[in-house]
């Protein structure tokens, strides 16, 4: 079965609280390219777009969201995009279930998501975002601290408790930490940011954690909060507190510099780029499906591989041609040269490798109509 966008979609857009609209100034460039009947994917586009599109999925993603829509829009003035930032897994679920044209997430969909999204139609992942996961805390007189993966899933698995803890002291011999109770905060919904940091601490940290990665914390109790913002909040709002949130959301809280190898790397664009290029892509996905293998243990020098990589998920055929031309332009305008600059400068995300950027653009092309 498949699914136009005017049977369900609208309807959706409706059902999130947190779901906004965007309209904005015109320009003869309908697609988003800067060139007239030009395309971001470098092919031939759909020219003269107008209508509703709307999509859901991961908070990470809110930042360079607010920019690709306001980029796109005031290019395509008659189109009106809707994003509900419902967290990886319910945005997932919302585009197997046929609610929404296309879908955020954190982490590509698992074969028995694609296999479930089949009986609406091919589902492809492609990856749009490259942003690292900062391990933030608020710590009174702390900004910064170095923590090996060991000593991070030991302070989220409840066996470190205090921020003077032998194990944070031997990393951090000059900074004075205080006796103070450490207060781990998780996400409460489920969330792509926790399937990549629990993956981590399960690869990276020898053992110490010994859950495999999933998108609902693995953990009973303990503070938690409601999407990107929901956690950070909670952070801010405590003393002695650590969480784990996309780095473009950290704001003035400490983050922590991860240990690579022998030495400590901070989250940056820059290292989480470096991290992308010591990972390979996951075999056996099919034609214009991309999902990263990311390589938690890499040593390579400068890489930080606590990272994202956020996915478009979208059908790479839509019941009518409407639906295929917002999805492209969309997700063309995203991949684009022009699109990954307005994430840069919005979250701080990494762009797209030249490679990669390539693919992307390439699977958004191969997108189509009935």
């Amino acid at each position: 079965m498949k699914l136009s966008l005017h049977g369900r979609v609208g309807a959706v857009a409706l059902v999130g609280a947190l779901a906004l609209t965007l309209t904005a100034c015109g320009s003869d460039d309908p697609i988003g390219n800067g060139a007239t009947n030009g395309s971001p994917t470098e092919g031939e586009a759909p020219s003269g777009l107008s209508g509703e599109l709307s999509g859901a999925g991961a908070t990470s993603q809110e930042k360079a969201m607010d920019a690709w829509r306001a980029g796109f829009q005031s290019l395509n003035a008659d189109v009106s995009v809707n994003y509900d930032p419902v967290g990886s897994s319910g945005g997932r679920q919302q585009f197997i279930d046929g609610g929404v044209a296309w879908a955020g997430s954190d982490s590509a969909l698992k074969p028995e998501e694609i296999d479930a999204a089949a009986e609406r139609c091919e589902a492809i992942d492609i990856p749009v975002y490259i942003s690292p996961i900062a391990v933030v805390f608020n710590l009174e007189g702390v900004t910064s601290l170095n923590l090996s993966a060991e000593t991070i899933a030991n302070i989220f698995a409840g066996k470190i408790t205090s921020w003077d803890d032998a194990a944070i002291k031997a990393d951090n011999p000059d900074v004075e930490l205080p006796a103070t109770a450490i207060t781990p905060v998780h996400r409460s919904d489920g969330s792509g940011t926790t399937k990549n940091f629990t993956d981590y601490l399960n690869k990276a940290a020898g053992g110490a954690w010994a859950d495999e990665a999933a998108d609902d914390w693995p953990l009973e109790g303990g503070e938690s909060g409601n999407g990107t913002s929901g956690l950070i909040q909670a952070v801010q709002a405590g003393q002695g507190t650590i969480g784990y949130a996309d780095e473009s959301a950290a704001g003035s809280l400490g983050k922590v510099s991860i240990k690579v190898g022998d030495a400590f790397v901070a989250p940056t664009a820059e290292a989480a780029g470096a991290a992308l290029a010591a990972s390979p892509r996951e075999e056996d996905r099919a034609e214009h499906d991309i999902a990263i293998k990311v390589d938690r243990t890499t040593t390579a020098a400068g890489a930080y591989p606590l990272i994202l990589v956020s996915y478009a998920v979208a059908c790479l055929e839509y019941e009518d041609a409407e639906t295929a031309d917002l999805v492209k332009g969309f997700l063309g305008y995203m991949v684009s040269d022009e699109g990954q600059a307005a994430s840069q400068q919005a979250a701080g995300s990494a762009p797209l490798p030249a490679e990669l950027a390539a693919d992307a653009k390439a699977a958004v092309e191969a997108i189509a109509g009935a």
